[in-house]
């Protein structure tokens, strides 16, 4: 007798999807939300954005509210839109640069990832008071069916299968990037930018597809680019922070109490933070892996910091022109003005409070929730 594998896995998981579909109302009735990174366990946009997350949700609501969460068995990060929209997913990781069409204002900011902090602390803060506030971006959520809570930051450098240190060694060099600032400095630099997922990097480099990309240290440990990377420039590219950390699906948003919104709310602020904190660790982890598997570490040289730093400056300019152009944002400079004022200000907040666990979750609900009406928000 043959049995055929791929039909008995087909219907596996045909019957859990159902059966995940049929406990909707009970599952909203009951608080015990179906939650989802899309990404693998060592990823940090899972551990600990959503393990602590998982937990902290029935700290914060007294027991009220609780989670289960599923691998990437029943979604990714790719198809958590329609995995929100269905119901098969009630929170989720949702990364707006896949759709830049319906989300224009989130991303006119979110793409800016070479205008972060050094610290991704003060990026993630400054991200998440803009959208927060932001009515534009309030409403592209709105139409997509999802209620935004925050975002987290990942800081960027440049991993690559040869030495750059200079301008010149990027010329004609090929490079995976994941925003539109990031592709526009390799085009700037001379180099030829590939736009690719950060799971499709491996084998792109392993293929020699591309000769390196822009992404954070830490993708050693996530994504084992030690195997097929050679050197690291310590370039500071910025954060990646074009991120809706926990996504809501907007109905069971609706559905819960005021009470449970801000608990919802603090529980994902506090596994926001501990992210952003797990992504700097990594960062040093990864430096580690990579002075052990003989990788060799670069810094820059003045000449490459100083032509970086003209084109930060010049392309915030060609973004809202841009953002004009594309999707007619017509006070797009104005909102990147406003974005790097938050910015500055969360530099100047994050250096007075020390930046520790507490002091940034005490920051964040003062300065940021103590603005929202939770009532309203996301309805």
């Amino acid at each position: 007798m043959t049995i055929n594998r791929r039909a008995v896995k087909t219907a596996a998981k045909a019957f859990l999807t159902a059966a995940l579909l049929s406990a909707a109302t009970v599952s909203v009735s009951a608080k015990d939300l179906r939650i989802a990174s899309g990404l693998p366990p060592l990823h940090p946009a899972h551990d600990p954005l959503y393990t602590d997350f998982k937990e902290l949700l029935s700290d914060y609501s007294d027991g009220n509210l609780s989670g289960r969460l599923f691998g990437t068995e029943i979604t990714t990060l790719g198809n958590m839109r329609a995995s929100i929209l269905s119901g098969m997913v009630e929170v989720g990781l949702f990364l707006p640069a896949y759709f830049p069409a319906d989300l224009p204002n989130f991303n006119l900011v979110g793409d800016l990832s070479m205008l972060g902090s050094r610290n991704p602390q003060v990026t993630a803060a400054a991200m998440t008071e803009y959208v927060m506030t932001c009515e534009d971006c309030q409403s592209e959520f709105k139409k997509l069916g999802v209620v935004y809570t925050n975002s987290h930051a990942n800081p960027y450098s440049l991993l690559t299968t040869k030495p750059v240190i200079a301008p010149e060694d990027l010329d004609g060099l090929r490079l995976r990037t994941a925003t539109p600032q990031h592709a526009r400095w390799v085009e700037a630099m001379g180099g030829k930018a590939v736009s690719l997922p950060t799971g499709e990097a491996f084998e792109a480099l392993a293929q020699r597809v591309v000769d390196g990309t822009v992404t954070s240290v830490s993708d050693l440990l996530s994504f084992n680019l030690g195997e097929v990377i050679t050197h690291i420039t310590l370039l500071d590219m910025g954060t990646f922070h074009s991120l809706a950390n926990h996504s809501v699906k907007n109905t069971v948003w609706q559905g819960l109490s005021v009470a449970d919104r801000e608990a919802l709310m603090k529980a994902s602020i506090v596994a926001n933070v501990r992210t952003t904190s797990r992504w700097v660790q990594m960062v040093e982890e990864g430096k580690a892996v990579a002075r052990e598997g003989g990788l060799t570490i670069l810094a820059p040289s003045d000449a490459l910091i100083s032509r970086t730093d003209n084109f930060k400056e010049q392309d915030l300019v060609d973004a809202a022109a841009s953002a004009q152009d594309r999707f007619g944002i017509a006070n797009a400079r104005e909102k990147i003005v406003r974005f790097e004022a938050l910015v500055k200000k969360w530099e100047g907040l994050v250096a007075e409070s020390g930046g520790n666990e507490d002091a940034m979750v005490a920051l964040y609900e003062s300065e940021i929730l103590s603005q929202i009406d939770l009532a309203r928000y996301g309805m």
